[in-house]
């Protein structure tokens, strides 16, 4: 599915979330507080999109980008050549549930709307632990819920209804945007997943909205 939609998979980011994708990945970038020549993880790259916001702003930082997509890792490294990029992050095709990094490598590690796709997110959360540094942090931002009701009850018209069309009409495929309201609908409310996050060894766990709560920007580090 996503192989399917990578051609269009930016534009309809942009357009499904007026531009506010961008200044969600800004907030999950600054959460990190990285240090100079930090080594970064970037879990679901898919594009690129984040493991590139993490290399434009830190200059002395450089990435690894997995996504088990190889459409998306394809655009997301003529995007990273574009840019002069592609020598301070890496692309590679990869499964969350064993992630092709070793162990206490990353400084810190990111999720961009990447976590309730994975078909294990538990083994996700214990591959985020192994792979990251005593200290290290971990960002991950996913859809929710917005937390106002009149603000809920049209935002729930919006990515049940609207959303799907605009995405089949964009992306020529019949399933994939309305495949995104079912697994939000499925995905854990965010006190829940946080305490998942915990489960695995993760401190100072927290869950942040964005934007009425739209997004939940998920901060932790591992101890």
């Amino acid at each position: 599915m996503f192989d399917a939609i990578a051609p269009r998979y930016d534009l309809l980011n942009r357009v499904l979330s007026a531009g506010l994708d961008q200044r969600w990945r800004q907030r999950a970038v600054d959460s990190l507080e990285l240090a100079s020549k930090a080594h970064v993880l970037d879990l679901c790259t898919g594009t690129a999109d984040l493991a590139i916001a993490v290399a434009a702003r830190h200059p002395g930082v450089d990435v690894t980008g997995v996504d088990f997509s190889g459409a998306m890792l394809r655009l997301g490294l003529k995007k990273l050549q574009a840019g002069s990029l592609a020598s301070r992050v890496r692309l590679v095709r990869g499964d969350a549930a064993s992630i092709p990094v070793a162990g206490n490598a990353c400084d810190a590690a990111t999720i961009a709307f990447g976590i309730r796709n994975v078909a294990e997110p538990e083994r996700a959360l214990a591959e985020l632990f192994r792979v990251l540094r005593p200290g290290a942090r971990l960002a991950i931002l996913e859809f929710g819920q917005p937390r106002i009701p009149g603000i809920r009850t049209l935002y729930s018209w919006y990515f049940r209804y609207l959303l799907p069309a605009v995405g089949r009409m964009v992306s020529h495929h019949q399933s994939a945007y309305s495949y995104l309201p079912a697994s939000v609908g499925t995905f854990p409310p965010p006190a829940e997943f946080a305490r998942s996050i915990e489960s695995h060894g993760f401190v100072a766990v927290q869950a942040v909205p964005l934007t009425f709560g739209i997004v939940y920007l998920y901060m932790a580090r591992r101890k």
